[in-house]
């Protein structure tokens, strides 16, 4: 089931160090090789394991460590089998525990040794409704100071089908349970009053290193309505400031605070962003959006900047959709498609910013639900490069759900039918 990377990745790595349909488908670990100083705005926290100077790759960040040996490839270890259709892994920054969250509404803990704890982390079953295969519990992200606050953030489909943003807390007296007790409802959201059935909820959760929490919803299976209405949190990625306001306070600097859509919107033009994720290092932002008809695509944007209208339903991927005499001038673009023949569902998506494979730093790494592969790419100067496929070097374990990180930024893979595996160096 799990294949090594040896020639192809070689090549790889030389080549860069020589500047040569309808589908289903964390907070942001410390930057391996940046400070971990916590500074006002950029909360890295965690240690560095290993030296990480040597040769500088095309983000800045070293390729090299005179302390590993050469990399030979890569491969998936398998770390834990067993779970119930999980839809997130990740962990708080230098945390050597793993959260696994389940789209039933459980979320365990696989603890150091990667074994599951007896006990869940939080148990919402009582609470989430999980009656399709795209509802449930379906994201999760800790706040940047969990270590001290002890809150973290749940987005999920409740009893009634509504999308629902929710904040928890640790207990007091066990860092290993959550109080199920302790829910503060943020937003709350019934499906669109024209929704064609019980799709499109999204539903990742990230922190930004400004410490904004940014979230991702579908267009509820009403792309017609809300794909173009940047006033509505719908087909968008929403960014909300979670430590003022009530529920919440809206930043000074999202793109519509002063008119022209929703407070809370950063983004639109989504149809069903599964799984997005945020580098710190490079501050972009990597969407991930299941296509309907033929395409699917990832979109890569600065954090920097905002407003930006990714094109659904007036297209889809690079070509017009709704809007039949589109203008591609009028919205961003994708920075990678695929169609149909190459699969059905886009899962997107995490970038390698760990230490034990600093070779890899800044490569994005995503698959297709249907067709099982995983591919990577890097962004250098806006551009995306070192498009691979490595299946062949890696295998395919089944289904991908989710990629995740743990605290200290290795990368992870969920797959549907439970399984949890890294990758990890060979060497």
């Amino acid at each position: 089931m799990v294949g090594i990377a040896v020639l192809f990745v070689v090549i790889f790595l030389f080549i860069r160090d020589s500047g040569a349909g309808d589908r289903t488908n964390d907070t942001q670990p410390p930057v391996a090789g940046e400070s971990t100083t916590s500074t006002p705005g950029n909360n890295g926290t965690g240690d560095n394991t290993g030296s990480t100077t040597g040769n500088t790759g095309p983000n800045g960040s070293s390729t090299t460590s005179p302390d590993l040996p050469q990399l030979q490839g890569i491969e998936l270890e398998v770390v834990f089998e067993g779970f119930s259709q999980p839809t997130v892994i990740t962990a708080p920054a230098g945390d050597d525990r793993l959260f696994v969250a389940q789209r039933i509404g459980v979320i365990r803990i696989l603890d150091a040794q990667r074994e599951m704890l007896e006990s869940a982390f939080l148990d919402i079953t009582d609470r989430v409704l999980a009656g399709g295969i795209e509802q449930g519990l379906l994201g999760l992200a800790f706040h940047p100071d969990y270590a001290d606050n002890g809150r973290f953030f749940v987005y999920y489909t409740d009893k009634g089908g509504r999308r629902q943003l929710s904040e928890f807390a640790v207990s007091r007296s066990d860092p290993n349970i959550a109080r199920a007790d302790s829910e503060k409802v943020l937003v709350e959201l019934e499906q669109p009053e024209d929704a064609t059935d019980i799709r499109h909820y999204a539903g990742q959760l990230n922190f930004g290193p400004e410490g904004y929490l940014w979230m991702s919803m579908g267009d509820g299976a009403d792309s017609r309505d809300q794909g173009q209405d940047p006033g509505t949190m719908f087909a968008a990625i929403s960014r909300l400031n979670v430590d003022s306001g009530d529920p919440y306070g809206i930043p000074p600097d999202n793109p519509f605070v002063d008119g022209g859509g929703a407070g809370e919107v950063w983004a639109y033009g989504l149809r069903n962003p599964w799984r997005f994720t945020i580098d710190p290092v490079d501050r972009l932002i990597y969407i991930a959006d299941v296509g309907h008809a033929d395409e699917e695509e990832i979109n890569v944007v600065s954090i920097d900047e905002g407003g930006y209208n990714f094109g659904w339903s007036d297209m889809e991927g690079t070509r017009c959709f709704h809007k039949q005499d589109c203008d591609a001038a009028d919205y961003t673009a994708p920075v990678v498609t695929y169609n149909h023949e190459e699969g059905c569902s886009v899962t997107g998506g995490q970038v390698y910013r760990g230490n034990e494979i600093p070779e890899l730093r800044g490569t994005y790494f995503y698959s297709d639900w249907c067709s099982q592969w995983i591919r990577t790419f890097r962004i250098v100067d806006g551009q995306v490069t070192e498009e691979t496929d490595i299946t062949p070097e890696v295998g395919a374990i089944g289904q991908i759900n989710s990629f995740g990180t743990d605290g200290f930024g290795e990368v992870y893979a969920l797959t549907h039918d439970g399984t949890v595996a890294k990758f990890v160096a060979v060497r």
